[in-house]
């Protein structure tokens, strides 16, 4: 298909709308980008346009609001590729958990949406590949017009939903591959992070994991885990591994995800494992639902962790360069399950050792976690379980964790701040 073609029946979708549209458009590996390519080479079709969607550092590049000089964009990330547009007030950031983005998208006022679907099966239904986190939640909104692109390399996954072709306004064919990262090359410290927090899983578990180098590291860590189940909002290509390694339990829905995240080989094989299961967030960030996983495990990472247990996800010197996503879901439903726990990993420095990521205490506007819902810390030099302890028992935890030459100074910063408390 040509990108003329796409642009023809974007502008005439676009004509069903009001002047100044709300158009949601997709995020994670679902991300429109025959769409995007289309709108750069005719730029005037974004004019006035209001883009809303959950697009994921590292993941998604595209900045919508700068597709056009009068666009805006809405989002709950603020990520390397939002910031132009971020600065300038054009994207407007909202703070909010999974949780809380799919009760915003499933009420806020919405036109139309933009997003990659399967080929049609022979019964007329097309799915959303292995890509469903939100968009279910605006296919299930009568009010919201829907412009489907076809994708060939968007396979429907043995288990996902799917939607009549009837429920499409507009239908297109494009043919791109999807967005995709590749594994990195891991530094020995989350090979390390990785051990400890293996040490912490126990045969049987259902583990939750956040996307990086904390999940790839720990995903090489379980190896000799047996029985293993997983329900979170991502997976990714090293969970290959593990599955030939036989840590996976078998059977339908042994893996609940709303979003496959890797290369073009993992989501052809993604979608053809029976064993995993794609959820919106509704099921997936769900809190009731995962505090009745029993022995559920959530494992997240985050950029620092204050002397009282608060955790900072989303700064960095006080500029916002995330979200909390579904970090703070996934703690609370930890905490809620039988025997379950709530692990933040971390290295314990950053720029070559010369700044702790461990700190006396976090800036007033830093905080993206309280200490209430944090439970577990991981470093490269340990664990510091801080569940039931009293704050001084707390402090003493994390500063044993942190890198060597920081302890007498967070010990002496201690001693200070409990001066005054």
């Amino acid at each position: 298909m040509s990108s003329k073609t796409l642009e023809t029946a974007f502008l005439n979708f676009q004509q069903s709308l009001p002047e100044r549209a709300r158009l949601y458009v997709a995020g994670g590996s679902g991300e429109p980008l025959p769409l995007v390519d289309t709108l750069r080479s005719a730029p005037d079709l974004a004019s006035g346009v209001t883009f809303l969607g959950i697009w994921v550092p590292g993941i998604n590049q595209t900045d919508w609001a700068s597709l056009h000089p009068t666009a805006k964009a809405e989002s709950t990330f603020v990520s390397p590729a939002l910031r132009p547009s971020f600065d300038t007030g054009r994207t407007r950031f909202l703070p909010l958990s999974y949780t809380q983005s799919a009760a915003w998208l499933s009420q806020t006022p919405l036109d139309a949406a933009v997003v990659m679907i399967s080929p049609p099966d022979a019964t007329g239904m097309v799915s959303l590949g292995v890509s469903v986190d939100f968009s279910p939640l605006i296919l299930d909104r009568p009010d919201v017009r829907i412009m489907g692109i076809i994708n060939q390399q968007l396979k429907a996954p043995i288990n996902g939903p799917k939607f009549s072709v009837e429920r499409f306004d507009t239908i297109v064919e494009a043919d791109h591959p999807l967005a995709s990262v590749a594994e990195n090359d891991l530094p020995k410290t989350y090979s390390q992070i990785g051990v400890h927090i293996a040490g912490l899983c126990s045969d049987g578990d259902t583990l939750q994991f956040g996307l990086g180098n904390v999940q790839q590291a720990v995903l090489k860590a379980l190896h000799n885990h047996r029985n293993l189940k997983l329900h979170g909002g991502m997976i990714s290509t090293p969970l290959a591994a593990l599955i030939d390694q036989g840590a996976i339990a078998s059977g339908p829905g042994a893996i609940t995800t709303g979003v496959a995240i890797g290369t073009p080989d993992f989501y052809e094989r993604a979608a053809m494992d029976g064993r995993i299961r794609y959820a919106p967030a509704t099921h997936t960030h769900d809190i009731p639902t995962l505090a009745q996983l029993p022995n559920f495990k959530a494992i997240n990472s985050c950029i620092e962790v204050d002397l009282f247990g608060q955790a900072n996800a989303e700064f960095i010197n006080g500029r916002q360069i995330s979200g909390t996503g579904g970090l703070s879901d996934f703690l609370r439903g930890a905490e809620g399950s039988p025997t379950g726990r709530g692990i933040l990993a971390l290295t314990s420095t950053a720029r070559n050792g010369s700044i702790s990521r461990i700190v006396p205490r976090l800036p007033r506007d830093a905080t993206s976690i309280p200490r209430t819902d944090v439970d577990t810390i991981v470093t490269e030099h340990g664990v510091a379980e801080l569940k039931y302890k009293s704050i001084d028992a707390r402090a003493e935890a994390l500063i044993a964790i942190a890198d060597p030459s920081y302890r007498d100074q967070l010990a002496s910063d201690w001693r200070e701040i409990r001066k005054n408390l």
